[in-house]
């Protein structure tokens, strides 16, 4: 067996594989026999039948399975061995026609696409932008009055002194101006005015416990049936006919009062004895919106150095012909009519793969189980901080990530979030970063290009 290569051009090549008989002739021979072993044939004993049958049977079936597997192995195993770095797979040549069943010595020829050589140093010669978003005190004051409120409590009051307080009592469902024979009745109902709507907004601003309050429900819920069942304690298909004034008996208001600073709220809100004062809690607030800031700063660091390394790396030909015709051949939302148009949207982000790809070379990134781990434990710890779940056991953050690392497709978004970040992380340390502070509103202005 001779297995070669030559190149087309410095995109295109052509791999070569040359079979004669004594290459394949003992593996056929070989699963023959395996086969008359196992095979359960009329007429003989299992692992009796002569070899001639076996041959006259299953040959020709035996010898394209070996020989596409010889074929199969030595061509990846070339590739492998010498390095190609190639697009793709390896496509089997248009023009080939082979005669397995009747021919004995073979050629096999296959087309690749060899990947285009990048000339792109990443040095401190290349100067990239970097804009920290501004902490500022409002940032601060509006987190500190989302964690008050998250350690607050329910406390009744007397009287709405906001509109989120929530005012409790029954309904009666009126006609008239008076109480409607057969009509609704809600013994109990929870609204909250500041999600009311319209005029019927402003009936609650003043309201007292023991006041009755007469006001249309479904006005107040600008006529929808999901916040009216809900408010009426009735389904939705009742609640769509539901058109009438109510009156309200307040029977309890409730407040939310905002937790105070002290040590247990601070222990609540960081953990125990990570701050210990207002100066220090102050600070910490800072350092969180900081680094919740830093993914967003990251992430406008990304399209910078993308268009900047672009322009470095200079023009990339691609081996478009070849590309197009692989692409036909393993997606079917590829066809000879769309490919055209579809190759042009994908052109430029296969250029950047490739860029990035030559950047991970040069750094070595690699991405190992504890780099997956690390990222799996910061994904269920973000996640679980959404619902304000901040301070869970650190054996249960544990739990949630290792079924992370156990799916495969998580797993495998994990794997491409990881490279990504160490490539982007390479990035940031090779080059000269031009931090720049700005606001909140003129970061959001850098996008509106």
């Amino acid at each position: 067996m001779n297995v070669s290569h030559s190149n087309i051009d410095n995109l295109n090549a052509i791999i070569s594989i040359e079979l004669e008989k004594p290459d394949y002739e003992e593996k056929v021979n070989k699963s023959l026999r395996t086969y008359g072993n196992r095979a359960n044939i009329p007429g003989f004993r299992k692992g009796h039948v002569p070899f001639s049958m076996l041959v006259k049977m299953f040959g020709k079936a035996v010898k394209a399975e070996e020989i596409n597997r010889l074929v199969s192995e030595s061509l990846y195993n070339y590739i492998r061995d010498n390095k190609l770095d190639i697009l793709g797979e390896p496509m089997t040549a248009e023009d080939q026609t082979i005669d397995l069943e009747n021919g004995e010595n073979f050629t096999f020829r296959f087309d690749i696409a060899l990947a285009p050589q990048i000339a792109l140093t990443v040095d401190k010669n290349i100067t990239i932008p970097y804009y920290k978003i501004a902490v500022t005190d409002e940032m601060v004051s509006k987190q500190d009055e989302t964690f008050r409120a998250r350690q607050g409590k329910q406390i009744t009051v007397d009287a709405l002194s906001d509109e989120s307080d929530l005012v409790k009592g029954s309904m009666v469902e009126l006609e008239n101006g008076t109480v409607k024979e057969g009509g609704i009745v809600v013994d109990a109902t929870i609204i909250s005015p500041k999600y009311l709507k319209g005029d019927e907004k402003a009936k609650f601003s003043a309201v007292k416990v023991g006041d009755k309050v007469v006001f249309n429900p479904d006005a107040a819920c600008e006529s929808s049936v999901a916040e009216l069942s809900s408010m009426l304690n009735i389904d939705r298909e009742k609640a769509a006919e539901v058109k009438s004034d109510f009156e309200l008996t307040v029977t309890e208001i409730m407040h939310l009062q905002p937790a105070e600073h002290d040590q247990e709220f601070y222990d609540g809100v960081f953990g125990k004895d990570a701050v210990k004062n207002e100066e220090e809690y102050t600070a910490k607030v800072r350092e969180m919106i900081a680094a919740q800031l830093a993914p967003e700063s990251d992430y406008r660091f990304g399209i910078d150095a993308r268009k900047i390394l672009e322009e470095k790396a200079g023009a990339i030909e691609l081996p478009v012909a070849f590309l197009k015709r692989w692409l036909i051949a393993t997606n079917e939302k590829y066809t000879a009519e769309n490919i055209d148009e579809e190759f042009v949207k994908m052109e430029a982000d296969l250029k950047w793969h490739l860029v990035k790809e030559h950047i991970a070379r040069s750094f070595e990134v690699k991405v190992d189980d504890e780099d997956l781990k690390a990222l799996a434990l910061s994904v269920t710890r973000q996640q679980f901080a959404q619902y304000g779940m901040g301070n869970l056991p650190d054996e249960v953050i544990a739990n949630y990530s290792q079924e992370m690392l156990k799916n495969k497709d998580s797993r495998n978004q994990l794997i491409d979030r990881a490279t990504e970040a160490k490539i982007q992380n390479a990035i940031k340390n090779a080059v000269t970063l031009d931090e720049k502070e700005i606001s909140a509103e003129d970061f959001g202005k850098l996008f509106e290009a």
